[in-house]
């Protein structure tokens, strides 16, 4: 039982023969052939959850059979887990658990907060919905409500440690209770459903009581002013060098160097930090440095392919390689995203991600217009098809990714593998022309 939630704990202290509200049993629920599994948006992404952890599909298949034949029996929701039997056609039952991590109270407080500051987000909770802007807040604020790939744990006595049909069937089950009660997700994240209603009814009413804070008045504009005429003035730009300083050497050769200390890697990342240095300072001495709006820096592994385009000394190359788990190959064709767009390139190459339905509806509204002025034999309209972020070319050697930053990148399939073809761009025609041979005679 979770001891922090208060709510529930005293209530259940005062009728320690009552029914754990920590744990809910529902009862088998009737075979559904020919119906889908989920009918809310938070029951498909239950599914989602399912669907892309686990690594062998037909496990998955033939978990959605069991479930739809009424193979599963009743289900146990407690925090962190799923309980239930499952039966194989020839009738033994398995034992089958999935575990879903619990909410620290640092999460439940702020997704609490979150749920009180708007009367809505209450009201349909308490309809048996989930607000799509609650999810999206929470996740802003660090907390997932919906599990995502990786999060559903699969246990099963028949063996198998990834999901297996038992632990299929029992997730597809759940997602059918989802639709009907969104208080089992957040029973399995730690909370019973009439502690949270109670917690959500005080904070909702403390904040209705707050007295307005006065903190937001203002400072009259002549205090301000007065206190700037007291500054001293701002020293000059800096000026941009002539080129990259040069790091000293550190190779002394006496031989007195730490052992271990690879000296030729930290000069060259002396020198790469001197480079970088002199890049962002350039930029920001640029005219236009003001107007433009800021862009979120590389990630480590993201910032690692730029010194490996950087470096010439094959040992430097592969300790970058190792150190962000790629093999040669994969930071080859890394640095070669790199080479035409920067971090967006590398991300649009390795994260292979799903748009939300704002970005897809604008992808499609983009591919619709793309190609929207008529066509003739020589420029038809390309037959693309979507998995995630990836329209590729049925049989064909071409494929656009569409990055999170709402660009366009065109690829060419090489061997086993799809390569970075070109620079992006907003208009998803042009980035496919960049996979158009040239014609010679234009």
């Amino acid at each position: 039982m979770n001891a922090k939630d208060p709510y529930t704990r005293d209530r259940y202290a005062k009728d320690p023969y009552a029914k754990d509200p920590y744990e809910k049993t529902f009862p088998p629920l009737p075979p559904a052939p020919g119906r889908g599994f989920a009918r809310t948006w938070w029951g498909h992404a239950w599914l989602r959850a399912l669907e892309d952890s686990a690594l062998d599909g037909a496990q998955v298949k033939q978990g959605r059979r069991y479930a739809r034949s009424g193979a599963v029996g009743a289900v146990s929701v407690r925090p962190g887990g799923l309980t239930a039997v499952v039966r194989d056609p020839d009738g033994t039952a398995h034992r089958t658990d999935v575990l879903v991590q619990e909410f620290t109270e640092a999460e439940w407080d702020r997704l609490l907060g979150l749920a009180a500051a708007e009367s809505g987000h209450i009201a349909a909770l308490l309809d048996r919905e989930v607000p799509p802007e609650l999810a999206e807040d929470a996740a802003a604020a660090g907390v997932e409500l919906l599990p995502g790939i990786g999060d559903l744990d699969p246990r099963c006595d028949c063996g198998e440690w990834d999901h297996c049909p038992h632990t299929a069937a029992l997730c597809y089950q759940v997602a059918r209770l989802l639709d009907q009660d969104p208080f089992v997700l957040l029973l399995l994240r730690g909370r019973a459903e009439a502690g949270l209603v109670a917690e959500l009814e005080e904070r909702s009413t403390a904040e209705a009581e707050a007295p307005q804070s006065t903190a937001d008045v203002g400072v009259p504009a002549s205090e301000v002013y007065a206190a700037a005429a007291a500054l001293p003035p701002l020293p000059p730009p800096a000026r941009l060098p002539d080129a990259p300083g040069q790091p000293p050497t550190l190779d002394t050769g006496t031989g007195s160097e730490p052992p271990g200390l690879d000296v030729d890697g930290v000069e060259f990342l002396a020198q790469a930090a001197a480079t970088q240095a002199f890049r962002l300072l350039a930029e920001a001495l640029a005219p236009a440095h003001a107007e433009r709006a800021p862009q979120p820096g590389p990630t480590i592994a993201q910032d690692a392919v730029r010194l490996t385009a950087e470096a010439h000394d094959l040992r430097v190359r592969s300790r970058l390689s190792a150190a962000t788990d790629r093999d040669r190959a994969a930071m080859d064709r890394a640095v070669l995203a790199w080479g035409f767009g920067g971090a967006q390139a590398v991300a649009a190459l390795e994260e292979d991600w799903s748009p939300d339905r704002a970005s897809l509806a604008r992808a499609r509204a983009a591919l619709a217009s793309a190609w929207a002025d008529g066509t003739d034999a020589d420029a038809p309209t390309p037959v693309l098809r979507r998995i995630r972020a990836r329209w590729t070319e049925p049989g064909g050697d071409r494929q656009l990714r569409l990055g999170r930053e709402g660009r366009w990148w065109p690829y060419r399939r090489a061997a086993e593998h799809w390569l970075p073809a070109g620079p992006s761009s907003t208009d998803p025609a042009v980035a496919l022309a960049a996979l158009d041979p040239e014609d010679p005679e234009g």
